[in-house]
């Protein structure tokens, strides 16, 4: 007898990027999809972001309004010798299909994903669930138990829930932790006009639009990136250094202004102005990566995002990735999947997505971690074209007609 497809109960377990982007994506097929969230509020963390071409195609196809994200066009990244002032060189950013990468605060594109997941739209809306701590997973039957005791049952579980993904452990059987890099950063927004009114920082206004990259030419790991975005109004801020105490008990996730300069002392003078327009304290982030997982899918089970494939920054690509893993979801989960065809198209998800997310997560960490590596990306067109041309909504459609015969969303 032929299962009767209805749509199909989704948990996702994370409301970020990744979680959220997935819900829209599913919600459009027709699918009702509810998000566990652990916080107690909606709170987006994270300073900017750059959203490439290959996640753009994604968020297209998902109906989002570029508008929305008050972005700013990257054109071209200028990089400065950290030791000699004004010295500075331009590279061109890579546009596909005529078509640049923007960059945005993360909250600004959190908020659209979050519009198109649970606002009005095609299919179901979306629901998140706060303060729905998930504690226990049992991928092969999709159940999900939560802190206050009570179980979720699903036709499918999505493990969103970042680096420190608790989905993961019962996913692969064992706990896979994130690895220290020993680099930290910190980061954070300031007003474009305050650093407007500052001449010593005339350098940040210079040159095409795009991030201003300073750096020192050597072995050790140092660097400011900032990057305009929210309509040219708001300077996203990121210092990164060297941080050997990452391990100490009393770490703490937050740096002084005076700690960051003294780490940039010797920087030139028009650089450590920026220090002066700095809060008195401000976020940051050890710099993890995530060891090559055996496997994203068991049973009724998948991860996605950094659960999955956690990247270090350097090629821009965290977000995007998670973005790519959602457009994945729109095709393989189409309206009419039965609950019997989810874990072959779980497996499908993992053929298609797995390779791609760990080539990019090493590159991100080679290129950052060995020296030689440092700047790879600004200089090889060909990584360029493999990572931004990518068209993930198209190479799902191949899969799942090899696959399952039909052409897909």
């Amino acid at each position: 007898m032929t299962e009767t497809a209805h749509p199909l109960d989704i948990s996702i377990v994370g409301a970020g990027i990744a979680g959220i982007a997935a819900a829209i994506a599913l919600r459009r097929n027709g699918h009702r999809v509810q998000i566990l969230e652990s916080a107690q509020i909606k709170a987006e963390i994270g300073a900017a972001i750059v959203v490439p071409v290959n996640a753009q195609r994604v968020l297209e196809h998902l109906g989002y309004d570029k508008e929305n994200l008050l972005s700013v066009d990257f054109v071209a990244i200028e990089t400065f010798n950290a030791a000699q002032g004004g010295e500075s060189r331009s590279g061109p950013w890579r546009k596909i299909d005529g078509k640049g990468a923007l960059m945005c605060v993360r909250s600004d594109l959190h908020a659209e994903l979050e519009r198109l997941a649970t606002g009005p739209g095609v299919g179901p809306p979306a629901v998140i669930r706060l303060s729905s701590q998930v504690v226990d997973c049992n991928p092969d039957e999709g159940s999900l138990t939560l802190s206050d005791g009570s179980v979720v049952q699903s036709d499918v579980v999505l493990g969103a829930d970042g680096i420190s993904s608790t989905i993961r452990t019962h996913v692969l059987g064992y706990e896979q932790k994130s690895v220290r890099t020993g680099l930290t950063t910190s980061r954070t927004l300031l007003d474009m006009a305050a650093l407007n009114a500052l001449p010593e920082l005339a350098w940040l206004r210079q040159g095409a639009s795009g991030p201003r990259n300073v750096i020192e030419f050597g072995n050790k790991f140092r660097v400011l990136f900032l990057y305009p975005c929210r309509n040219g109004t708001i300077m996203n801020f990121l210092a990164g250094v060297e941080d050997p105490h990452q391990a100490d008990p009393g770490w703490e996730p937050s740096s002084t202004r005076e700690d960051l300069l003294a780490e940039f002392t010797d920087y030139h003078p028009q650089f450590q102005a920026l220090f002066t327009m700095l809060p008195e304290r401000l976020p940051r982030w050890q710099l993890r990566f995530l060891p090559t997982l055996s496997t994203w899918v068991r049973g009724r089970a998948a991860l996605l995002g950094d659960a999955a494939h956690a990247t270090l920054p350097t090629l821009g690509q965290g977000a995007a990735q998670a973005i790519e893993d959602a457009g994945a979801l729109s095709v393989l989960f189409p309206a009419g999947t039965a609950r019997t065809d989810i874990p072959a198209r779980l497996k499908a998800f993992e053929g298609l997505r797995k390779e791609r997310a760990e080539l990019i997560a090493r590159e991100s960490h080679d290129q950052m971690m060995v020296p030689s590596e440092r700047g790879k990306y600004l200089r090889d067109p060909e990584l360029q074209k493999v990572v931004m041309g990518y068209d993930v909504l198209d190479a799902a459609r191949k899969v799942y007609a090899e696959q399952f015969g039909g052409g897909g969303i």
